[in-house]
């Protein structure tokens, strides 16, 4: 076994462990430093995949830039169980369809994993070994296969930038 297989097995088990301590932790404040430390993991997986471009996105932009709003959000929201509504039972339902959505979702990912990464092999091999990984070959794909779903999350942080301001806003 060499190091590169060790380094992905600890960082697997570390972001499986993070994750896992994210949803247990009863303190928000705990569940977004475990979140970090998701964050840190994951882009030490992007390094073992030699993006490092993407690494340090993830860490400049995921782990310092977002997190810290959230702890900021967190820490000013001051929640606390007496102040907590009480859910309304289609709440719960709606949460757990959209769970069960992301849980086929992801199923249908690792069910599809093999042939993607067959693909992804092909055209390493068509491009030449070195150039994966790169900002140029990112960024081409990036903006010819994927405009749409770039443009619709820069929707979506649009609108989640809105409702931060509208929650935030005073009565």
């Amino acid at each position: 076994m060499n190091l590169v297989n060790i380094l992905f097995w600890f960082l697997s088990a570390l972001t499986l462990f993070s994750a896992l301590m994210v949803i247990i932790s009863k303190n928000p404040v705990h569940s977004v430093l475990w979140l970090v430390l998701v964050f840190f993991a994951i882009s030490g997986h992007y390094v073992l995949l030699n993006a490092q471009f993407l690494a340090i996105v993830n860490l400049i932009v995921y782990a310092g830039a977002i997190m810290v709003l959230f702890l900021f959000v967190i820490m000013l929201l001051n929640l606390n169980k007496e102040t907590e509504q009480k859910k309304n039972i289609w709440i719960k339902v709606a949460g757990t369809i959209a769970g069960g959505c992301f849980l086929l979702s992801v199923c249908n990912v690792v069910y599809n994993a093999q042939t993607g990464s067959k693909e992804i092999a092909n055209k390493a091999i068509l491009m030449g070994k070195g150039s994966i990984g790169l900002i140029g070959n990112l960024g081409k794909e990036l903006f010819t296969n994927y405009v749409v779903p770039f443009e619709i999350s820069s929707v979506l942080f649009l609108s989640a930038m809105v409702g931060a301001v509208i929650i935030g806003k005073k009565n």
